[in-house]
């Protein structure tokens, strides 16, 4: 067998994800953050979901993990929950002013990590492999669909 399995492109990604996690986690911890907690603190802070559900559509994760996560992250003092006027039943997700103060110095720490991660890196090649990438998830995310759909 001529093929190294270590040199294909999902095992590639996986180490270079687990490396990026790192790096992510060692940065955003002394600012109180999780690396897993990143989507949310960006769905939160962008206005882009407010609700349990739309943040774990939003984060491409299963509920159960999802109400794990917010129930740390207000443990935390990360997020507040309120009633939602619409919708006694449900509540809207928001992020405390520490976390709001907080989320500009993690952003900055994230840049950074993936520019010095790209050290040696053109624009283009850099531009080029976020291109990539996002193909790629976009490949997976029918490939992941489509299979549900057969077990449906």
């Amino acid at each position: 067998m001529d093929e190294d399995v270590l040199s294909t492109p999902g095992h590639l990604i996986s180490l270079a994800a687990r490396g990026f996690a790192r790096l992510s986690e060692s940065r955003l911890k002394p600012l109180g953050f999780g690396v897993g907690q990143l989507p949310v603190l960006v769905a939160l802070q962008n206005g882009k979901a407010s609700t349990q559900r739309d943040l774990a559509r939003f984060a491409k994760i299963e509920q159960p993990p999802m109400a794990q996560m917010l129930a740390r992250m207000e443990r935390d003092g990360l997020i507040e929950r309120t009633r939602d006027p619409a919708d006694r039943r449900s509540s809207r997700i928001v992020l405390t002013k520490a976390a709001q103060k907080s989320m500009p110095a993690a952003i900055v720490a994230l840049f950074q990590g993936n520019r010095e991660a790209l050290i040696g890196f053109t624009e283009a090649e850099a531009a080029q492999l976020v291109d990539l990438l996002k193909r790629l998830i976009d490949n997976l995310d029918r490939m992941v669909s489509a299979e549900a759909s057969l077990g449906d």
